[in-house]
Order: C-alpha cells, then sequence, then structure tokens
C-alpha cells in the first residue's frame, strides 16, 4: 500500500523517474534537495557525468559521514565525492560549461511551473533567500530542463499553473516536469500529462493542477521498483 505523505517515498520515486531520462554519455547538472536524488537510481549500463557549478564535472555520491571531506563540496554547500575521471575548475570554466550548451541536462527543484513553461524557483517574496545560484544559466544552457517538486504545496494549493505569479527564474525553459503525481511533457502546444504515478488516476492529476492539461489516448504508469 503506498503511503501518498511519505515524504521520503515521494522524492525517491521523482528520483528514480528522473533517472529515466538519463543516457550513456550524458552531462548532468542536479540541483540540491530532490534532484539529488536521481543519482541513486542511474540505469545499469548507463554512464552519467554529473556536474557541479561550482567547479566539478565527475561528482560521485554523498560519502559516508566519517569520510567527509570539507574540500570535497558541491554548490548547496553538500559534501560529495570524487570518481575516477573527476576535474575540478574554476567558476569562469565551470558556467563556461553551462553557457556553451556543454550540459545535456540540468534537474532542479521549483516553486511553480507554468503551462508556458516559464519556472519559479529562487525566491518568495517576503522570505530570506540566499540567492538564485546557478539557476538562472544552468535553465537556459542546458538542452533539456527537467523540474522536480511534489505536484501540490503543503496546503494542497497547485504548483503547476496557467501562470506563476512568484518571481520568475527563466520564461518558457521547462521542457518535462517529475512530481510525486505525474510526469508531465512541456510543448509549444501545451502540457501533456505523459504518465501517472502509481496510486494515482488520471482524473486525480487533473483536478491537483491548475494549467490545462492535454491528455493524450493512452497515458503511462510509472512505479518506484522494489
Amino acid at each position: 500500500m503506498i503511503d501518498r505523505e511519505d515524504k521520503k517515498y515521494k522524492r525517491q520515486i521523482i528520483g528514480w523517474r528522473v533517472a529515466q531520462e538519463m543516457r550513456d554519455g550524458d552531462y548532468v547538472n542536479l540541483g540540491i534537495g530532490i534532484p539529488t536524488m536521481a543519482a541513486n537510481y542511474i540505469p545499469e549500463g548507463v554512464n552519467v557525468v554529473f556536474h557541479s557549478e561550482n567547479g566539478v564535472m565527475g561528482v560521485g555520491p554523498a560519502p559516508s559521514e566519517e569520510n567527509q571531506d570539507a574540500d570535497l563540496i558541491n554548490a548547496g554547500g553538500g559534501f560529495i565525492t570524487d570518481v575516477p575521471g573527476t576535474c575540478y575548475f574554476d567558476s569562469c570554466l565551470s558556467f563556461g560549461i553551462i553557457r556553451g550548451g556543454h550540459l545535456a541536462m540540468t534537474v532542479l527543484g521549483g516553486l511553480q511551473v507554468d503551462a508556458k513553461g516559464n519556472l519559479a524557483n529562487w525566491m518568495i517574496p517576503g522570505k530570506m533567500v540566499p540567492g538564485m545560484g546557478g539557476a538562472m544559466d544552468l535553465v537556459v544552457g542546458a538542452k533539456k530542463v527537467v523540474v522536480t517538486m511534489e505536484h501540490t504545496d503543503k496546503k494542497g494549493n497547485p504548483k503547476i499553473l496557467k501562470e506563476c505569479n512568484l518571481p520568475l527564474t527563466a520564461m518558457g525553459v521547462v521542457t518535462m516536469i517529475v512530481t510525486d503525481m505525474a510526469v508531465i511533457d512541456v510543448t509549444p502546444d501545451g502540457i501533456i500529462l505523459h504518465e501517472v504515478a502509481e496510486g494515482y488516476t488520471v482524473e486525480e492529476v487533473v483536478k491537483a493542477t491548475e494549467a490545462e492539461l492535454i491528455i493524450p489516448g493512452k497515458v503511462g504508469v510509472f512505479s518506484l521498483p522494489q
């Protein structure tokens, strides 16, 4: 029985589903929080090189507490490991990689996404924020932009809207949204419901989404492997 309120399960199923979008040889940037879960579920035989905008190419899995190294951190300040072939460089080269279109994908969290692929993910007015980080560069530099988030906020309000009402990170950049309820493709013709998560129905996803969803003839189902 799936517990819809299980935060750990939500993070895991989103991370697993995002990982299925990665292809052998991809260079991928993972944002902090839910996006990092994707690194745990890379399909067998698929080699993905992870990038961190503070100047690392070849980010390994998070270390155990006793193996944490203060010199090995990601852009969010979290501890990382390196892997054979890892390289380090300054911020100028790191953002040259991003702005030069050399990343196949960036995966980042979102506060809101709307029907036009606009993204708001860095600030809620009135609340203190550390800054937008590299998000504004990443979403315009990567070939594919995947936004991960819970489908609704803590009060049950939709986060996929007709139009974002929070300060935008960028306009028209999102290509895919992966939530605990659904996978949604963002296209010039509108947003298309591609898959629903196990335990949910198409009708429930539509009800939890403010933006109008295009429902194709066949909607797939995704689930976390046991």
